[in-house]
């Protein structure tokens, strides 16, 4: 178990530093459900209407998406969030994840990200949770923190190392995958929503 959430970590790791510097000679995010799974491939059907086909290696992780809330998160949970700028600079949320202790220290920090015009990804630490309602958290990484509002209708997951076994027929997902010379996709990660739920981030 442990060297699979090392392995998930890596993964997750490689899903968010590359946010912010995707080219195209970098790894890829594709989401979407899935419309076809063979022994060695998946098929998506991708949010743009795109039939996409990914193939599968002996290193694809697969991590589990669930559904949780707010109260899951304590002070020093280690988060992260999707969010877009507000104008007095804080931000707010897009979607918020939280990472097992494992995956501790995982993408530390703030980049772009294509969740939204302007968004970023944060990932730290929560350093307290501030007002009446608890929905605004300081979120803290190395030489930097950020303040983020989560409203009441963003959704809140936990990520788990999942296995194939979630791959299926109309699950939903986000993959991380790289492109050959040849155009085709092999998945490096893919974060599946638990009971039908879509990756938020």
């Amino acid at each position: 178990m442990k060297s699979t959430f090392r392995s998930a970590a890596l993964t997750i790791t490689l899903l968010t530093t590359l946010a912010g510097t995707a080219s195209a000679a970098d790894p890829v995010r594709v989401r979407g459900a899935i419309t076809e799974v063979t022994e060695d491939a998946i098929h998506v059907k991708a949010r743009d209407g795109k039939d996409v086909a990914v193939k599968l290696s002996a290193g694809t992780m697969v991590i589990s998406v669930a559904l949780t809330d707010l109260s899951a998160i304590k002070a020093d949970s280690y988060i992260g969030t999707a969010a877009a700028p507000q104008p007095d600079g804080t931000l707010k949320a897009l979607e918020v994840h939280i990472f097992p202790a494992s995956m501790r220290g995982v993408g530390e920090g703030s980049r772009p990200w294509d969740g939204a015009k302007d968004s970023s990804m944060t990932n730290g630490a929560v350093g307290s949770i501030l007002g009446t309602d608890g929905r605004t958290l300081t979120v803290k990484y190395k030489n930097g923190e950020k303040k983020v509002f989560v409203p009441a209708d963003v959704p809140v997951v936990s990520l788990e190392p999942g296995d194939r076994s979630l791959l299926a027929a109309g699950a939903k997902l986000v993959l991380l995958a790289t492109k050959a010379e040849d155009g085709s996709l092999t998945a490096v990660s893919i974060s599946v929503g638990a009971n039908g739920i879509a990756p938020p981030m």
